[in-house]
């Protein structure tokens, strides 16, 4: 019974975040709740909700009791101890990560570093900066990741264009891009990174195989988008005036080249240290920290209190940081009690094609966080080897069950807003509707991924007669 009431309050707390504009309770808020609760009612009905036995976690920690059956005591320290802080270890990693790389963004901002970006693109065209602004996403966001590109992207947006209507658009249009960006790119996403450290593909076959469906899926998002969008794109009147009051071209230029540098060294000090990556921003923001203070002292005519650090941590959005916190919580409840792995389990038994599980994986990613689902579809399947029968194929190294699963999980949460860690910082950054992006995007969204799909099905069948 609480197993199900478990994920009824998730999808009541899910439709205070859906109908925000409605009743006017910040999505922040509603998260928190949705977060709180699941892990409350866990806690207090542990012993019914893992009796169903559907956590592949709670059978991992019973097998190590020599006679198999820990009491409740151990279980209570099960879900309060061992569970709850192994998410929130990989909760805060997201979380670190995501203040770092606003906090870096918001200083190469207040130094008015990105103008040197901006006044490059001479164009008021919205259909030609439309496609301008989703090619640099889309590669910027296999280089970088799609977070960290979102950032970036919607930050130099808020620069070039006025209009709040054209912005949401171009927001839209991020979120899609740096998602279908990211899916190609062993470090363009978690669930990518997930699976090239899991072993399930390599770096050079990813690249390979995904890029083309990625493309293809960015091609007919900007295709249809630049159908109904025209007109000119208005830059805010008083950019020109804040840029000559606080900076000069070389302090815009030093910035903008030391936090290029700290965000692009991210995946860099990844691979080399196979730290997690907010290591890396947390590395690349310390730096910024000294060399600003530093730098501060030497330069004449500068309001310290605006251009520091501390400044720009005062300006971040926290209340996205409190969203992303709160739905983590909740989806990493469903984890650890075993909803998703039920999930998993009957996705496995009812679809045996992998297009058609990848396909819905992909879809409920926009739903539930694409993280642990791509972790329990690593669970549920084991890496097979080269020589194993043709049924299971499937699932070799780079087979394409694990290709299309890092397609599908990365750019299917494209169809919700709140379906990709973009989309979360495009509601946080710009105020995205969750309705407006569902009635408007969705759509759009959809169609991009399934031609991925398709790009990817017709791309094995021309290699395999090949």
């Amino acid at each position: 019974m609480m197993f199900l009431v478990m994920i009824i309050v998730f999808i009541l707390g899910y439709m205070l975040i859906v109908f925000e504009h409605v009743n006017k309770i910040n999505k922040a808020a509603s998260a928190l709740l949705i977060g709180v609760a699941l892990w409350t009612i866990y806690a207090l009905a542990g012993e019914s909700i893992l009796a169903n036995g559907f956590s592949h976690t709670w059978h991992a920690f019973q097998a190590t009791f020599e006679n198999g059956t820990p009491g409740v005591e151990d279980m209570r320290h099960f879900i309060t101890h061992v569970e709850l802080f192994h998410h929130l270890a990989e909760i805060s990693s997201i979380l670190f990560f995501l203040i770092g790389a606003m906090t870096i963004v918001e200083v190469v901002d207040k130094y008015q570093g990105f103008s040197i970006i901006t006044n490059q693109i001479h164009t008021t065209n919205v259909r030609a900066l439309l496609w301008i602004v989703s090619i640099i996403t889309f590669f910027m966001s296999a280089l970088l990741d799609n977070l960290t590109t979102t950032i970036i992207i919607l930050t130099l947006l808020q620069k070039m264009i006025s209009r709040k209507e054209f912005r949401w658009i171009f927001a839209s249009l991020v979120i899609m891009s740096a998602n279908a960006g990211g899916a190609w790119s062993p470090i363009g996403d978690v669930t990518t990174i997930m699976l090239w450290i899991g072993g399930q593909i390599t770096a050079a076959s990813i690249v390979e195989h995904l890029f083309v469906p990625s493309l293809v899926n960015m091609l007919v998002v900007t295709t249809i988008l630049s159908y109904y969008i025209k007109g000119r794109a208005l830059r805010p009147q008083l950019e020109q005036a804040e840029q000559e009051q606080f900076t000069t071209k070389k302090e815009q230029l030093f910035i903008l080249i030391i936090g290029a540098t700290a965000l692009i060294s991210v995946p860099v000090f990844k691979t080399v240290t196979h730290l997690p990556p907010f290591l890396g921003m947390m590395l690349g923001l310390g730096l910024l920290w000294v060399i600003t203070d530093r730098y501060l002292k030497r330069v004449e005519k500068v309001d310290h209190r605006k251009l520091t650090v501390i400044a720009a941590l005062k300006s971040i959005d926290i209340p996205t940081i409190l969203f992303f916190l709160g739905i983590l919580l909740g989806v990493s409840a469903l984890q650890s009690a075993g909803q998703l792995d039920a999930l998993a389990a009957w996705l496995g038994s009812h679809f045996a094609n992998v297009y058609a599980q990848n396909f819905i994986i992909g879809v409920i990613s926009a739903i539930v966080d694409n993280v642990p689902l791509v972790a329990a579809s690593m669970g549920m399947y084991d890496i097979q080897p080269l020589t194993s029968a043709p049924a299971l194929q499937q699932f070799v190294v780079d087979g394409p069950f694990w290709e299309l699963l890092a397609y599908c999980a990365g750019t299917g949460g494209s169809l919700l807003i709140v379906g990709s860690a973009a989309g979360v910082a495009a509601m946080g950054i710009e105020h995205l509707n969750f309705v407006w992006y569902m009635k408007f995007m969705g759509w759009i969204a959809f169609a991009g991924y399934v031609a991925g799909i398709a790009t990817y099905f017709l791309q094995n069948m021309v290699l395999h007669c090949g």
